[in-house]
């Protein structure tokens, strides 16, 4: 027996308990420094000097103020059962990255992969947001904690837990993917992709 398309009332319906039951991190970062506050906190304490130089670095990464602190610079779908990772270089033309679309089987288990670079200042509390919609209609929201990162020149590579592909008459046929730039007032400047 076939399953019916989901109407419009029933995916409302969904999406106003996934509303319900959303669950986001409650993690609370600390107040946001700049580096040179940081790195003036203490100055006179050598272990401590030590220690912030560990953690951040010698050399400056970039203090144009023209270029967004956080850049993501590629996405990459993992999964299993796929022939190898799908990914998006996120550095050149947008435009053709929104005409992109890929296929997922129901129920496939993936991860994505986040690539991005940090360039001013430390973020703090940086989080990814994955909305999955129908027709339209969101039916979930997902929040992972990616964490605090400071400055420096390579990129840092975030992975999400497993995943499952949705699966019966809610499952999207042909999800795009899509990567939405939420800003906290915690973090100095947009996140550009």
């Amino acid at each position: 027996m076939a399953e019916q398309e989901p109407t419009a009332e029933q995916l409302a319906q969904i999406a106003a308990e996934n509303e319900e039951d959303e669950h986001s991190v409650n993690y609370k970062p600390p107040a946001q420094k700049s580096i040179q506050e940081i790195q003036e906190l203490d100055k006179d304490d050598e272990s401590l000097r030590k220690y912030k130089e560990a953690l951040l670095g010698r050399v400056a990464v970039s203090a144009d103020p023209n270029v967004p602190n956080v850049v993501v610079t590629g996405l990459t779908l993992v999964c299993s059962s796929a022939p190898g990772p799908l990914e998006l270089d996120l550095t050149g033309d947008l435009e053709s990255f929104k005409k992109q679309s890929f296929v997922l089987k129901e129920g496939v288990e993936y991860r994505i992969k986040i690539s991005f670079r940090v360039n001013r200042e430390i973020v703090s509390g940086m989080k990814y947001i994955q909305h999955t919609y129908r027709k339209g209609v969101k039916i979930d929201k997902t929040d992972y904690m990616v964490g605090s990162y400071g400055p420096r020149a390579e990129e840092y590579e975030f992975l999400t837990p497993v995943e499952e592909a949705p699966k019966g008459s809610i499952s999207p046929s042909h999800p795009r993917p899509g990567f939405r730039r939420e800003r906290s007032s915690h973090s100095p400047g947009p996140v550009v992709a």
